[in-house]
Formats: C-alpha cells, structure tokens, sequence
C-alpha cells in the first residue's frame, strides 16, 4: 500500500529513510511498538432532556467492563465511548445506555433523511406547527423546519414510518409539501408559479378596492358620491368586499384548518378571525337594512375594513415573497453556474445528453467557449480553463493530460476530452451548494427566543384581542367600538418579524460568506465567529507553504550560480525532500547540471559525489568533519541562518566549504498581514506545529505571532486546545482538515482549508475554499456583521410588537382620545415583515476588509464585481 507523504499522519525514520503512514497502528508496529486495542466510538443518544441524563449514561458506561472512558455531551446528544474491542463490544455498550433508559439511534442507511419544500407557511409559527406535527409521527426522530426558506429537513427511521406518512402529517397540518429538488429550473418555476398566483388575487383585491374605499370614506373626505351608489351602498360595498374575500381564501382555509387539525392558531389564523368578524358583521347590519330597518346606517358598516385589509396583507405578503427570494440569491447564482448540457463519447460517437445522464467513468468533450459539465482528469489535449469561479484566479489555468477539472468552470481555448471522476451532487460546485443550504436551513442559538415566543404569540394575541373586546364593551363603548378593537389587536400582531429576523440575515450572510470564498456549515458558527479570543494557526501549509524552497545560496568560492548547479547535480539521485527543493531552485533558474559518478548517501549527513574528478560534498557539519573540511570559515553565515529557522547545507569541492545552501518552509502568502490584522481587532494569535522549537520561534517571530506551541504531535494538539479553552478562551483554530482534525473539532470554531477543489472537508465549521488567511478576518467580520443585523432585526419585531399590540387595544384612547384604524393596523402589519427583511437585504453593501483584489465562488457570476478604493481594499460591488 502507497501513503501520500503529503497527506500522512505519522512518520518514521529508520535506516535513513524516511516512512509514511496514515494509521498510529502501523507507525507503531514498524518502530516495534505495542499497539493499544482501544476504539473509539461516537454513539447518537435518543432521550436526553437535560444534564443530568448525560451523567446517568456515562455512569452506566463506565460500570461496563473494558471501558476505559466515556463522556456524554447532553448538547450534541452523543456519547464518546473508548473501549478495549477485546474485552468489550457494541452490544454491551448499547445495553448500557438501555439500562439507564436511553436508546442509541442507530444508521437506518441511505434515505434516512430527506428534505422536504413547504408551501403554505407565512411565519415561523407556521414552521413550530409543523415541527410538533411531525415529531409526533412515530418514527420521526428529530425535524428542523424553516419558514424563511420554506423548508423542513426530516430524520426518520425507514423502519417505523415512510415519507408518504411524514408528508401526510404536514398536510394533515393544513400545509403542502413536496420531495425537495435541486434543480434550479424547477425551482424558479415553481417560485414564479406561486408569485403569478399572489399577484393575480392581490391585482383582483386593488380592482375591487380601490372603489370600495372611495364608496366608503369619499363622503368623509367632501367627495361626490353617485345618488344610486349612496341609496344602494350596502349591497355594492357586499358586492365589492366578497371578490376581495375570495381573493383572500387562503387566510381563512389555513387559518381555519390549523385550529381544526393542529388545535393551534398561527398568523392566518388572526387575520381570517379579524377580517372574517368585521365582514360578517357587516353582512348581519345588511340583511338587517335590506330587511327595512332604519336603525342603520352605511356609517354602521365594516366592509371596507375587511376588504382594505386583505388587500393590504396581500400586498404585504407579495413584497415579502420577492424580498425573500433575494435572500437567497447566492443560491440561485451557484445554481445557475451549473451546465444544463454535456457532449460524451458514447460507442465511439459524440452524444449530447443532459448534465443528468453524465455518469463516473463517461469519457466527456470539452469544447472553447463552453462550460465544463462535470468533475473528471483530462485525458486528451490540452487548453486553459477559467477557474475563478472556485478558486479566485482570475488567469486562466493550462490543463493537460492527467489534469484535473472542476464542473462549471469555463474552457477557454482548446479543446479536450476528460474522464469524468465526479457527477450530482458529488462535484465541487454540488458540495458549496449543500455547505451553502445547510447553513441557511439550520438555525442559529439566537433564534431560539424568537422560536420560543412564535410558539406562544398568536394564542397570547388572541386572548389579547378577546380581553380588549370585553374590558370596553363593559365599559360602556358599545359593541362597535370594541369590535374595532378587537380586529386591530388581531390584525397589527406579527409573529412574520418574529420569524424572519434571524433566518433572513443567516441567509444572506451565508451567502456573502460563499461570495468571498467562506463556507460556514451551520449558522451557530456564523454566530459564533465573530466572538472568538484566541486564533490558533497550523504552521506546515497554513503559515507556511507546506513544501522546502531554497532561500538563500551564498558562495566562498565561485559564483552563487555554480555553488546551486554542484549542489543540485548531487541531490538529484537523493530522496529526501530538501534535495528536490534544491533541484527545482536549479531548474527554475535553467542551470545545466554535469554528470555526476559514485553517488553515496551518508545517513543522517548528506552526500557525496565526484564531478569532474573532484569530490563533492552536500550536507551538515558532521559530513564535512568526517572528510576534514574546514567550516570555520562559514560559521558566522550558519549560525545566522539556522536562528532563521532554516535548515542549512554545506557545500564543499575538495577540502575547501565552498558555499552554503539553506532551505526553508517559507511563509505562504498573506499570513504577516492576517496576523496584523488580527492583533488590531484585539485578537490573541497563536501557532500550533510538530517542527522543531528553532523552527517555530523563527517563523512565529517573523510573523509577529504572539505565541508559538513547538513539537506539538497532531495527537496532542486538541489537548493544547482545551488547555485555552480552560482558561476562558473561545478559540478558534485553523488548519488543513486532515492532521489537524481533532484540534479543529475541539476547538469553538474549526476553520479547515480547502484546496479549491474539495471544499467537503468533514471537519471543522467553517470551510475556506482559497489558501488565503485573510479570509479568517472576513470570516470574523461576517460574522459580527450578521448577529448585529439579527439584533437589529429583533429589536424591531420585539419593538413593534410590544408598542403595536397595546396601541391597538387602545391604551392611548383615555389619554389622548387616539383610536387605531384597523386599516392602518392592516398596513403596519403587512409592512413589519418587509421592513425586517429590507434590512437583511441591505447586508449586502458588506465590505470585507482585504487589502488587495480577491475573487471567488460568485465573485465570477454576472451581476458582481469587485473594486479597488481607498487604502487598496477591494470591495464586493453588486450592480
């Protein structure tokens, strides 16, 4: 079996050479070591209600004989389970948790989630109505339903329910559902389907409104009213309100339906029992006036209130659907980037077939111009490729055989054909859009108050709206004046701000997140970012390059020139890594190496060769005092460059040091300003590496890096986390996602560095597409950039409904004589939700705060662009 030296976890040297493994088993079988037989398992626990249930199962756990520890973390609802596999297994530990009265929730397979698109929901009541609905299916394990984004993603056991029953349940809650899909043409059709419906009964309400109001308050306002209108008023104001009403259907069926199945009221509720009063209100006063009674009047009459206010609602209801798409248009941008087409070798001829029927294995034709369809290795010709779209470069990438390509990126000039390695939802551009969705659908620790209170708002309206009614009715203000209090209290309440102040700037801060090359996985860690204290850096391929460079070449004797042809000519026949660093510096500067005979490997020195009938010499000290060459002359430069950090080699041609060499892991771009940036916002940066002590205070020094953790073993890097963590810091720790998966899982915030072309790092919160540090700073600035806009958000919706709902119920009615228009509760109403969402828009003006141009992921897309002002920061532009 071959290891990836890059990739490796372990590594050994033994007779010179240097080994590679992936397991700690085998690294320490080939040092001859015994091997421990503890596994480790992470058991999901079906149950917990509270703390003290985690220490009950980790009482029990520890009781079974070969455990050798266990923690239960009653947050995540798991249990982490160390146990000798030879003396226990997973029965005994199931039977643990089973003795203390909790169920592990085991993998059903494939299909044991699925999401599902709601239609029918209007405010996140909506989405608590369908959460209890569903989690008292059997079978259903836990429900995460989002009224800003219309979804529900469900986790069911297969074996004790089917998706048929779950979407019956969401019906049976009054709301349609349907299997997710992540077409963009079926979504967009859809999304204007249900439009052209809001607008089609919104234009039939302003049709038949607008003369109902001109009917009803023109005689107020001195304007003429037609004799047969003014003889005849209730039957046409009937006549007008009842197409309104019907326009308005869906509050009442809803509204209705949700108390009938669900024994819970929610928006629709209040606005079909705050309409639906004052319009049957009305019809009793006509039919008592068509009768020939003369006790009343037109001015007795509510038509126009409940006709107005289902028009206002719907208008309301209309700017918020548009409002709402825009927050996901990061989406509908990644979206579109996909190829709708691909051209593949099929029986020796090209076929052109959906993007759908390209499968792993196809042999595809890219052709100049045209989108490259799927994920594949080139296997013929040659061209260069537009990649910005994923990794921010902006100069197109020369692709030859064996070459990687990314699906949605642009082939440029050339033709080629690729073998396809990756289709669906496997290629790159397929997991930024998961990583995108995920963190839109889930919900952030903020929202759980604005959850907590939907779920008792409308009912609290209701009673609200029933107490205002009796309290003046028996005060002596008549009937009429308590029903226009009544149906205000009902119809100025807004759970819709409620609901959508969090979920809106989530959304929209997510996707300014994958605009700048940022996934955030759920939106805590979008909340969370922004208030960690401690950033803690990997070195090797975070700080630095990940890979030996030559950094500097000093000649005693000859030219610099000579002194690297010598050294490389040697090194080319060794296998250590610093030899190939060396031989690409030759090669980068063209040099023609000589012909080397009796090439010899000292171990742990260097090695030798003879050039031209002279014997030369590449490696350390004890290498040129095992031949008696003179170094004392060169000491001065050594000692400089190994305080460096750098590993240094001698260069000698007979008995003379005629030059040295020294290699380094040199810092990768940007990483001094990331940390510059950093101390200015306050911000304690660390640095975490398996290197040398030398080593690590040399680069920590040149980077400005507060504090350096040398010889740290990957293993031991999450216990140097929890050690900062103890200390009260909220840390956040940055790194490759391989070595440092433990420390990035320890840590509050994860941030794992993607290579462009795999994003789905399993590890970590955060995923950064692009090597690029300063997007560690963007990230925080997000982040803080979020939760000030969810504040903002929700102190509005707490604002207008806490000062809305009294003014309605007319606490200001004995002070200052002030009654509120059920019509204006109407339009504060429509207008509260659209409000929150303008705000959550206008995040999109964000500014991250990098200092030279940086495109990525959208940042491609038609529709944005990217500036140089002032001090050089580049700015995300949207035309």
């Amino acid at each position: 079996m071959e290891v990836d030296d890059k990739t490796a976890k372990f590594s050994a040297v033994k007779n010179g050479k240097k080994h590679y493994f992936c397991s700690k088993s085998c690294h320490d079988k080939f040092l001859g070591k015994e091997t421990k037989t503890a596994t480790k398992k992470i058991l999901p626990i079906e149950g917990m209600h509270c703390a003290s249930c985690a220490v009950r199962i980790e009482k029990e756990l520890k009781k079974v004989p070969g455990v050798v520890n266990a923690n239960v973390n009653y947050a995540s609802e798991k249990a982490s389970v160390e146990y000798d596999a030879a003396k226990t297994g997973e029965q005994a530990i199931e039977a643990a948790v089973k003795k203390a009265g909790y169920d592990i929730i085991k993998s059903s397979g494939k299909g044991s989630e699925i999401t599902l698109k709601v239609r029918g929901m209007n405010s996140q009541h909506c989405a608590g109505i369908i959460e209890s609905s569903l989690k008292k299916q059997a079978g259903v394990l836990n429900v995460e339903a989002s009224f800003a984004i219309e979804r529900a993603i469900v986790i069911y056991d297969p074996k004790q329910t089917t998706i048929e029953k779950i979407m019956q349940a969401i019906r049976n809650a009054g709301y349609e559902p349907e299997e997710y899909s992540e077409d963009a043409d079926v979504e967009k059709k859809a999304r204007e389907k249900e439009l052209r419906s809001l607008r089609l009964r919104l234009t039939a309400a302003i049709v038949f409104g607008l003369p109902l109001l001109y009917f009803a308050m023109g005689s107020v306002f001195g304007m003429p009213i037609p004799v047969f209108v003014e003889e005849n008023i209730a039957l046409i104001q009937f006549l007008l309100t009842t197409p309104i009403m019907l326009a308005g259907y869906e509050f009442f069926t809803k509204g209705i339906s949700s108390v009938i199945r669900t024994r819970t009221a929610n928006m629709d509720t209040l606005i079909a029992v705050g309409t639906g009063a004052a319009y049957l209100y009305s019809l009793v006063l006509s039919i008592i006036m068509w009768s020939g009674s003369t006790g009343y009047g037109h001015s007795n009459l509510y038509y126009e209130i409940a006709g107005l206010l289902i028009a206002f609602i719907l208008l309301g209801r209309y700017l918020e659907a548009i409002a709402k798409g825009r927050t996901s248009e990061a989406i509908k941008k990644l979206l579109g980037l996909q190829a709708k087409k691909a051209v593949v070798l099929r029986k020796g001829k090209e076929v052109e077939v959906g993007i759908d029927e390209v499968i792993v294995g196809d042999i595809v034709i890219a052709k100049p111009g045209q989108k490259i369809p799927v994920d594949g290795t080139v296997t013929e010709g040659h061209s260069s490729v537009d990649e910005s779209m994923v990794t921010g470069e902006s100069i197109p990438v020369e692709k030859a055989k064996g070459s990687a390509v990314i699906g949605a990126t642009i082939n440029k000039t050339g033709s080629f054909m690729f073998k396809a390695t990756k289709v669906g939802k496997d290629t790159v551009l397929a997991q930024i859009i998961k990583l995108v969705e995920e963190a839109q659908g889930s919900k952030a620790p903020i929202q759980k108050l604005a959850d907590a209170i939907s779920s008792y708002f409308v009912p609290a309206v209701v009673v609200i709206a029933i107490v205002s009614f009796l309290v003046w009715y028996f005060m002596g203000f008549g009937f009429v004046f308590a029903l226009t209090i009544f149906i205000a209290v009902l119809i100025i309440a807004c759970p819709c701000a409620l609901g959508l102040a969090t979920p809106t700037a989530i959304m929209v801060g997510s996707g300014l997140g994958a605009q700048n090359g940022i996934l955030f996985k759920t939106a805590e860690a979008l909340q969370k970012t922004g208030k960690v204290d401690a950033v803690v850096f990997d070195k090797t391929g975070t700080l630095t390059r990940g890979m030996p460079e030559v950094t500097d070449v000093a000649a005693f004797n000859g030219s610099r020139n000579e002194i690297l042809k010598l050294a490389a000519a040697v090194e080319k026949k060794s296998e250590h890594p610093l030899s190939a660093a060396i031989v690409k510096a030759a090669e980068k500067e063209k040099l023609k190496l000589p012909r080397i005979t009796n090439f010899n490997s000292i171990t742990g020195k260097g090695v030798s060769a003879v050039i031209n009938g002279k014997k030369v010499l590449v490696g350390n000290r004890k290498l040129m005092e095992q031949f008696g060459v003179e170094t004392k002359n060169v000491e001065g430069s050594l000692q400089k460059l190994e305080s460096e950090g750098k590993t240094v080699m001698l260069v000698a041609a007979g008995k003379k040091t005629s030059g040295i060499i020294a290699v380094a892991d040199t810092v990768s771009d940007y990483s001094k300003e990331a940390v510059e940036q950093l101390h200015r916002m306050g911000k304690k940066v660390m640095m975490m590496t398996g290197d040398n002590r030398k080593t690590a205070a040399a680069i920590a020094k040149q980077l400005g890096i507060d504090e350096a953790l040398a010889e740290v073993l990957p293993e031991e890097k999450e216990n140097e986390i929890k050690k900062l963590q103890q200390k009260g810091l909220k840390v956040a720790m940055v790194g490759d996602g391989i070595n440092d998966a433990p420390a990035l899982a320890q840590a509050d915030i994860g941030i794992a560095i993607g290579s462009g072309t795999d994003v789905a790092i399993e590890t970590g919160d955060i995923v950064l597409v692009k090597n690029d540090l300063r997007d560690v700073i963007t990230a925080i600035e997000l982040s803080r950039y979020t939760l000030r806009k969810v504040k903002q958000n929700l102190f509005w919706a707490f604002f207008y409904n806490s000062a809305g709902i009294p003014i309605a119920a007319g606490i200001l009615f004995p002070f200052t004589g002030f009654l509120l228009n059920p019509i204006i509760a109407g339009i504060a109403m429509a207008f509260s939700s659209v409000s929150v969402l303008t705000n959550s828009l206008l995040m999109k003006r964000f500014k991250a705060s990098k200092t030279s141009p940086h495109v990525s992921l959208l940042g491609a897309v038609k529709g944005f662009k990217w500036k140089k002002k002032k001090k050089d920061r580049a700015e995300l532009n949207e035309l």
